[in-house]
């Protein structure tokens, strides 16, 4: 299983060396940084990086985190509890076991953390298929970028099988495809109704995620999706 740590709009140069770091430490070397916002442009990252300046020079810059989780098999959103309202949070340890009984070693696994500041957007955790946390206490809720790559790097790297896995997962930009399309139809239909449209979809891509779709099924589902807009298009055209 390879496994992208995806660094949301980091503004400290120093969290993006000591998150390079982590993730050598536990064997990981595909960094992304995604977003426009300007960084500090110093030695500060290399200086935090201590022997992992290659993972940071190699680091990958796009200016979406659509562009870093189009190739992703399974993509998961990290998230501080901090009242947000999400569907559900896994833990580290039970992200590794989900990885390992889902994606082979062809698979890519992409974890997101957001800014340093106030994490990731609801727009960017729903993106991602599923939503995890690092389990705190109570009182301080809230982790330094670099410690919660730690965190997870830890426990996706400790004695995880690469056995390959069947069916193939399908990828982020097909799961994208199919929330998109089937959010226009549920709205077509008046699906949502008075309730809104932003909290419906996000149980919805909630409960599409804990089932492990394979490319065959997603694209059975846009299939389905093509043909029901086909029919309400013909329906509306009857006199």
């Amino acid at each position: 299983m390879r496994v992208r740590v995806i660094l949301v709009e980091p503004h400290e140069a120093g969290n993006v060396g000591a998150a390079a770091r982590a993730m050598k430490n536990f064997g990981f070397r595909d960094l992304w940084i995604a977003g426009t916002r300007p960084q500090r442009l110093d030695n500060v990252s290399e200086w935090w990086a201590k022997g992992a300046v290659d993972v940071v020079q190699s680091a990958r810059r796009v200016d979406t985190l659509a562009e870093a989780l189009a190739d992703v098999h399974l993509s998961v959103a990290t998230t501080a509890v901090r009242g947000r309202h999400v569907f559900e949070r896994l833990t580290p340890f039970e992200l590794a076991r989900l990885a390992e009984e889902t994606l082979g070693e062809e698979h890519t696994l992409g974890i997101v953390f957001g800014r340093e500041e106030f994490g990731l957007t609801g727009v960017e955790v729903a993106m991602c298929q599923r939503t995890a946390s690092i389990p705190t206490a109570p009182d301080y809720e809230t982790m330094n970028l670099a410690q919660s790559v730690a965190v997870f790097c830890y426990e996706l790297g400790k004695g995880l099988s690469s056995r390959a896995k069947e069916p193939e997962p399908a990828r982020g930009e097909l799961i994208h495809a199919l929330n998109t399309r089937g959010r226009a139809l549920l709205e077509r239909v008046n699906f949502f109704g008075d309730k809104s449209a932003d909290r419906m979809c996000a149980e919805l891509q909630a409960l599409a995620g804990r089932a492990h779709l394979s490319t065959r099924e997603a694209s059975m589902l846009l299939s389905f999706l093509a043909h029901v807009e086909k029919a309400l298009a013909s329906q509306s055209r009857e006199p």
